[in-house]
């Protein structure tokens, strides 16, 4: 890789890096824009020079290295449907609040700065205090292991014949009513 390749790189992620950074959504659209073609130059000069990889053309280590064209290809078609979702956005922010600039979310500035206790947290530790005062107070079930293993269990007792109907439930809307 030629040294003003890298150092073209270097530029396109530097300017596209300090571009996604600011608060106005052009500037961050064109940012990821300069970081796509900035990652477009790298894969570019990550091959190898040479001929086209047409069989039967020439000797196939003359050959060029066709992955990183490929890679170029899809990195293209990745981002123009990325800046075409972000540009979709920015017109919507832009008709919905006459700017382009990304607001503060509010919400985050407060749990920033005053933190938050996680209410999930909070209830499942007032949820064990509740469990562990209630299970204190009832003798604890008797639980077999065998019932596990058991078929007659499930059914309450009885088996069922193989190949027999087990009659409908009243609750299963079926037919009658």
């Amino acid at each position: 890789m030629s040294v003003l390749m890298a150092a073209t790189a270097a530029i396109l992620f530097t300017l596209g890096t300090y571009l996604l950074l600011q608060r106005k959504l052009s500037r961050i659209i064109i940012g990821i824009g300069l970081l796509g073609h900035g990652a477009n130059v790298l894969f570019v000069n990550a091959g190898r020079r040479g001929r086209a990889p047409l069989i039967g053309s020439a000797d196939p280590a003359d050959f060029a290295d066709p992955m990183p064209q490929a890679l170029v290809l899809t990195a293209i078609v990745i981002s123009f449907g990325v800046t075409a979702l972000l540009l979709a956005l920015a017109y919507r922010s832009w008709v919905l609040t006459d700017d382009d600039e990304v607001a503060d979310d509010v919400e985050d500035r407060s749990v920033a700065r005053h933190g938050f206790a996680d209410r999930e947290l909070a209830d499942e530790a007032a949820l064990a205090a509740d469990l562990e005062a209630a299970t204190e107070d009832e003798p604890a079930p008797v639980h077999h292991d065998d019932d596990e293993h058991d078929p007659d269990h499930e059914l309450g007792g009885r088996r069922a014949p193989l190949g027999a109907r087990t009659p409908p439930s009243s609750d299963d809307g079926g037919g009658e009513g």
